[in-house]
């Protein structure tokens, strides 16, 4: 368990967490392109696509693990939603809304803990209730009109395991090897390696 110094964001707190969130909503949008070019490989069981969602939720849990403080995982998840919406996103400007939500999630698990927790059950906790949100955001905005028990329920599920491994375990990862190369070294996640 690590406390934040302040609150309050740096400079390089800032720009870190913009690059990080530009940088995801380019992926955001190329693996949107990627999500409808293997839609056929899904058609045995189209809920099942929902194990590739964890990619869309990482600079939520990325950015909070990182920056540490209040407002980094919706900032990052928020500003990568609007760049892949800018790029062309298929799914346009409700992109944005919905990454507002996805990266309200995160942000909730690490204010359960008060921003002193990133190990990995705090990741898998923001991944999981990003996940969530992404679930619940797709289950009235984009699936209402699905079979419930065949299409709505399994996609739900599949959405919060993939956030859980994908986005909590993978952005745990992600914070822990960055941190090994010492580009953190200017944040708690960088000079904290062995408890990342």
């Amino acid at each position: 368990m690590s406390q934040p110094t302040t609150t309050r964001w740096r400079t390089v707190d800032i720009v870190v967490a913009a690059v990080i969130a530009v940088g995801f909503g380019v992926i955001f949008w190329a693996w949107g392109l990627l999500w409808r070019a293997v839609d056929p490989a899904f058609a045995f069981f189209p809920a099942s696509q929902a194990v590739m969602y964890g990619v869309w939720l990482v600079p939520a849990v990325l950015g909070g693990l990182i920056i540490r403080k209040p407002g980094a995982a919706l900032f990052c998840e928020a500003v990568a939603a609007t760049v892949s919406a800018l790029l062309g996103s298929e799914w346009g400007g409700i992109t944005i809304v919905q990454g507002l939500i996805q990266g309200l999630g995160a942000e909730l698990a690490f204010a359960a803990f008060r921003y002193r927790s990133f190990r990995l059950p705090t990741a898998l906790l923001a991944g999981a209730l990003t996940g969530l949100g992404a679930a619940l955001f797709d289950f009235f905005a984009w699936n209402a009109a699905y079979e419930l028990g065949t299409y709505r329920i399994p996609y739900a599920l599949l959405t919060v395991l993939s956030a859980t491994v994908v986005a909590g375990a993978g952005a745990h990862a992600l914070t822990k090897a960055l941190a090994g190369t010492g580009v953190l070294d200017r944040f708690p996640a960088g000079r904290e390696r062995n408890l990342v």
